[in-house]
């Protein structure tokens, strides 16, 4: 297979071939854990069994534009079906196909260890040291390659490489994704309809171009006397619990019905009287929380008509991430103000929102962050939200074909606000009906859990109620989120039912940490 090409007519847009660079058998291995890593589940390295690890790119058209480098892992025993993996922030890190998919029990086989064919991609662009990761927003082909025609173009490539390998196509075609991942598992639903089976998306940036400008807005929002120190963000945090912990029953850290909170929390509460520190917020600090809850209007129509990105919160101010930081301080105030131009020390938010807006609308790398306004650029950015939002109603093609979709968001999400994909969703089952939607849809929340899975029972057995549903026709039911122990045997240590949308689980008496103890309700 090795050094094998690939014609552009095999693949469904306009695309130079597609070259085979290696195809290495790769060996059985075990299950490990790491001591650190970027998520809970990031530091997990799965048992994998033997397989041919192909790598490959794909030639762009321009020759100014990067190509599009993909891992495509034939098992030895194939099952007849495929998952593409999504990606992560900006991309420009090739995705392998060999993690587990998102939201997944630790505990589980990922889907190469089920004979599932594999496959990501970088999708078309390559980070490079001392870079912003959106410098390749410049160039146009980067950019629609980074909006969705890389993983049209990959999926097409890893058919042809099933073909070869296996002398027959995939019977069943799935996609797996998180954050920028879980946007591009809907996009494919939108723009690609006849491509995938069944999509799993997870906490996906749906509203992209308005979460940019969003970022931009709460991070101008703490600048000087407005950021927020750890303990403040600690104070808000507490606040919040103080309001809202005890309302679903079980007083456990965990705010399960964060819409109700947002009547609950007051944050004018915590406002100084006479003097100033970590106990008490000055007006700055309250308008900036308040700023971050709120909506942001835009001044004109982007993408599919979508006029607003929706407020954060509350809940989940301090959730712990992983490691020292997380909740605000890894997605919004950072451990220093906000710094132009922007600084690792920030919030991820501001990081992105901030590059974004300087490579992406107003492609410039100088432009001033400060006096930047939507109204001039508003031509570039209806332009780019054509390209990126994901925020198309209209499903109907994918649900002819018989395509499944599951959207999860995670309630105390700061990276992006839950309240977008909700919203999205609500705009599906406005164009196609609610009971028609639920024929081929389902939205579900997990409450108290951040971007990256933890805060709260935030695992759940998503991917195979998927592959049950579009295989089996067996409609998804009777899910748990579940909260596991970092270590084999990964024990669950709480578990909560996994409510659809509007649902939240309530308590109602028993085991605090046992599933059977809650009920969803509205």
């Amino acid at each position: 297979m090795q050094g094998t090409r690939i014609a552009p007519s095999a693949i469904g847009l306009p695309s130079g071939a597609a070259t085979i660079d290696s195809a290495t058998m790769v060996a059985a291995s075990d299950l490990a854990v790491a001591e650190r890593g970027a998520t809970p589940a990031g530091m997990i390295t799965p048992a994998l069994p033997a397989h041919c690890k192909v790598l490959g790119r794909i030639a762009p058209v321009d020759p100014q534009a990067p190509a599009i480098h993909f891992q495509v892992n034939l098992p030895v025993q194939w099952n007849g079906r495929s998952v593409q993996y999504g990606g992560g922030g900006f991309n420009g890190v090739l995705i392998t196909g060999t993690a587990l998919v998102p939201a997944a029990r630790y505990d589980q086989p990922v889907p190469l260890a089920r004979g599932y064919v594999t496959y990501g991609t970088d999708s078309g662009h390559q980070n490079q040291p001392g870079q912003p990761p959106q410098t390749f927003a410049l160039n146009d082909e980067a950019l629609v390659n980074f909006a969705h025609a890389s993983y049209k173009k990959v999926r097409d490539v890893a058919v042809a490489v099933m073909r070869q390998a296996y002398g027959r196509d995939p019977q069943k075609l799935y996609f797996v994704g998180s954050s920028e991942g879980g946007r591009e598992g809907v996009m494919m639903a939108q723009r690609y309809p006849q491509d995938f089976d069944g999509i799993l998306s997870r906490v996906p940036v749906l509203n992209w171009t308005g979460l940019q400008h969003a970022g931009l807005r709460d991070g101008l929002a703490i600048t000087g006397d407005a950021w927020l120190s750890p303990a403040h963000v600690k104070l808000v945090h507490d606040a919040v619990l103080a309001s809202c912990d005890g309302a679903d029953g079980l007083t456990d850290s965990v705010v399960s019905n964060p819409v109700g909170c947002r009547e609950r929390f007051n944050v004018e509460l915590l406002r100084c009287s006479a003097t100033t520190g970590p106990t008490c917020l000055n007006d700055a600090q309250i308008r900036a929380v308040k700023t971050l809850h709120a909506p942001l209007d835009l001044p004109a129509e982007i993408a599919h008509g979508v006029r607003q990105y929706p407020g954060r919160g509350p809940s989940g101010e301090n959730t712990r991430s992983f490691g020292p930081t997380g909740g605000w301080q890894s997605w919004w105030t950072g451990t220093q103000a906000p710094a132009f131009p922007p600084v690792q020390a920030n919030g991820i938010a501001w990081f992105y929102g901030a590059g974004a807006i300087q490579y992406f609308y107003a492609r410039n790398p100088q432009a001033d962050l400060r006096s930047y306004r939507i109204q001039d650029h508003l031509p570039r950015v209806r332009e780019v939200s054509a390209l990126m939002d994901a925020t198309n109603p209209d499903l109907s093609a994918f649900q002819a074909r018989g395509g499944k979709l599951i959207l999860l968001e995670n309630m105390a999400d700061y990276a992006q606000s839950p309240y977008a994909g909700i919203a999205y969703f609500q705009s599906v089952q406005q164009r196609l009906g609610a009971d028609n939607v639920r024929r081929f849809a389902r939205l579900y929340t997990a409450p108290g859990v951040d971007h990256v899975g933890t805060g709260a029972p935030g695992n759940a057995e998503l991917f195979p109620a998927l592959v049950d549903w579009v295989e089996q026709g067996r409609e998804p039911a009777g899910l748990q989120l579940v909260e596991q122990e970092g270590r084999p045997p990964f024990a669950v240590t709480r578990a909560r039912p996994l409510c659809e949308w509007p649902t939240w689980p309530r308590y109602k008496g028993g085991d605090p940490n046992a599933a059977a103890s809650f009920e969803c309700t509205r």
